[in-house]
């Protein structure tokens, strides 16, 4: 287990981003927790903190409420590569499909009590009685338990699920309820995901930072830049390059992509389709290469986007298999359209870094594609809409709550529908007044329901609640979890 540092940022950037009457609503119930809490800490836990949704989360949010007065700190728990196969195999079982064809019995079981046994020892060291403790999703669940034999108020936050229940999501919940009480606070991303024994179930969407690297506004001119400099435009000119945030240090952008491509990079003035995800089954990288083929407009270029897979994204070991699928299935393209399409892998070394080339390529995007078969909350979807993009999102998960179709964005009722996904595509590019008006109500969407002041409001009326809970016990006395679970099988 190790701690990731969180950097000191200044509120004035968020205060501007948030506007006079919501930076003092968040300033006064900040003030208010900082006061309940009393010196303690709020303790984020997860297991990775390089690329996915939830460490982007945690960058974001953690060092604002540092700014704020609410102490807060994050760990990222240690396992080895069978403990990460086994929690990818649980986190898809729980999204609702089966993912490889690997158990979820007993000895997977066993694994996983091992590994959690072993961060628990450097988590009882830190956690104090009194502590606020998030749980971020399956694979640290097993800690739940021993933060609240610290003494903790604990939550699990959960990120992901399906909004069909089926075999593959009752045997998911079946393995993590050996580490969850139906009592525990838990937090989801939308009702949908709530299961149905969940006694004190919590919705709290997540946010963007718009003051972040991956967020902040971007001219045409620097954005074409940087996306030239790392080789995803043609005619780019040399690395580095430095670009001024409104949080912390510039961003220097020194490494280039790796670029899966025929021929050279696009120019500038080509329509281009993106979609920026993990190389994931469930981001069906190559349903979106099938539907831009689809969607015939000629002279548009698609771009697919993803972590390098040669670096780095700790908890998910699939990556690499899963982006050589998508390579071999752009090789099996018409050669006309292999020519109009690119996979690129952003390097992973600098966060900072990568976060900007993120930024600049959203921008750049004439249309971005979010067409995933299941999300718990698509973070990619709503940064796309905070730079007015006009979006192609599937209508599942959070994306249902993010954006109301025709208004917000073209929802896919069907996110296998390949011919949908394609005239929604071709429509908007061949359509930009409707794709203008899309990207205007999108920016007004995030602005309105998905920034960090409504986020931190949410969460922090949570911590409230749980501090006026009895706490748990000290160390070495039972407490109220021991009792209820010491006859339990588990």
């Amino acid at each position: 287990m190790r701690e990731v540092d969180l950097p000191p940022v200044r509120l004035e950037p968020y205060k501007e981003a948030f506007g006079p009457a919501r930076s003092a609503e968040l300033a006064s119930v900040a003030e208010r927790v900082g006061k309940r809490l009393a010196g303690r800490v709020v303790w984020q836990l997860n297991s990775t903190a390089a690329g996915g949704g939830v460490a982007e989360l945690l960058y974001g949010l953690g060092p604002l409420a540092g700014a704020l007065g609410v102490g807060t700190r994050w760990l990222v728990i240690d396992g080895d590569a069978e403990f990460f196969a086994i929690t990818k195999r649980l986190c898809l079982r729980l999204y609702g499909i089966q993912g490889d064809s690997g158990a979820l019995g007993p000895a997977e079981l066993a694994h996983f009590r091992a590994v959690t046994e072993a961060n628990a020892v450097e988590l009882a060291r830190r956690v104090r009685p009194g502590d606020v403790v998030v749980v971020h999703d399956p694979q640290p669940a097993g800690l739940v338990r021993v933060a609240w034999e610290c003494g903790a108020s604990v939550v699990w936050r959960c990120h992901i699920g399906s909004d069909r229940p089926n075999q593959h999501t009752v045997e998911g919940w079946a393995f993590l309820r050996h580490f969850l009480e139906p009592e525990d606070r838990m937090v989801f991303s939308t009702p949908r995901h709530v299961p149905g024994w969940a006694e004190r179930p919590t919705v709290i969407p997540p946010s963007i930072d718009p003051c972040a690297p991956r967020n902040t506004d971007l001219t045409d001119t620097t954005a074409t830049t940087v996306l030239g400099a790392v080789g995803i435009l043609a005619n780019g000119g040399p690395l580095p390059v430095t670009v001024p945030v409104p949080v912390g240090e510039p961003v220097t952008v020194r490494r280039p992509v790796t670029a899966v491509r025929e021929g050279d990079p696009p120019s500038a003035r080509v329509p281009m389709v993106v979609q920026v995800s993990r190389w994931d089954r469930l981001k069906d990288m190559g349903g979106v290469l099938r539907a831009f083929g689809e969607a015939g407009v000629e002279g548009a270029y698609l771009t697919l986007a993803g972590p390098d897979v040669g670096g780095a994204v700790a908890d998910d070991p699939e990556a690499a298999a899963l982006f050589e699928e998508c390579r071999q299935q752009w090789r099996e393209l018409p050669d006309g359209l292999r020519r109009r399409s690119q996979l690129l892998c952003l390097p992973m070394t600098d966060l900072r870094e990568n976060a900007l080339v993120v930024n600049a390529l959203q921008r750049h995007a004439t249309v971005v594609v979010q067409k995933s078969l299941a999300e718990g909350f698509g973070l990619t979807a709503t940064e796309a809409m905070w730079k007015r993009r006009p979006l192609v999102a599937s209508a599942v998960g959070g994306l249902r709550d993010q954006l109301d179709d025709d208004r917000h964005g073209l929802l896919l009722t069907d996110p296998k529908d390949i011919p949908a996904a394609a005239a929604a595509i071709r429509r908007l590019l061949t359509d930009p007044a409707l794709a203008a008006r899309l990207g205007a109500g999108a920016r007004e969407r995030v602005a309105e329901r998905f920034l960090p002041d409504r986020h931190l409001t949410q969460w922090a009326q949570l911590i409230e609640d749980a501090l006026k809970d009895t706490p748990g016990p000290a160390a070495g006395e039972p407490g109220p979890r021991q009792r209820r679970s010491g006859t339990k099988e588990h």
